[in-house]
């Protein structure tokens, strides 16, 4: 657990006038294990089914669902969910795979 993350949903408000406007809503600020997708096993084994880009192991947080409608924040980067997993069915770790978003025009 050697990174802070925050695990974000996106809210979409209208004001008065009927703009929508988009805000990232901060749920959870946790601890997390971050690994970079690179040349093991273990990502080569992953790589035919996942576009993901990194792994995130955390603690369950007790009252919140993680699903693939939110988001993680991590070091400045954006990352969309791809993928849940409780970690060996304990219900006491979640790993998550991530695909970082990257703004472009």
């Amino acid at each position: 657990m050697n990174t802070f993350i925050e695990i974000t949903r996106k809210v979409i408000t209208t004001d008065d006038e009927g703009f929508k406007a988009e805000t990232e809503e901060v749920l959870a600020s946790v601890r997390a294990y971050r690994e970079g997708r690179h040349g093991s096993e273990k990502w080569a084994n992953m790589a035919a089914f996942s576009a993901a880009t990194d792994l995130f192991r955390f603690r369950v947080i007790p009252g919140l669902e993680v699903t693939t409608d939110m988001r993680i924040l991590c070091d400045g980067h954006t990352f969309e969910i791809n993928s849940v997993e409780d970690v060996k069915g304990r219900g006491m770790y979640l790993e998550v795979l991530g695909t970082e978003v990257k703004p472009g025009g």
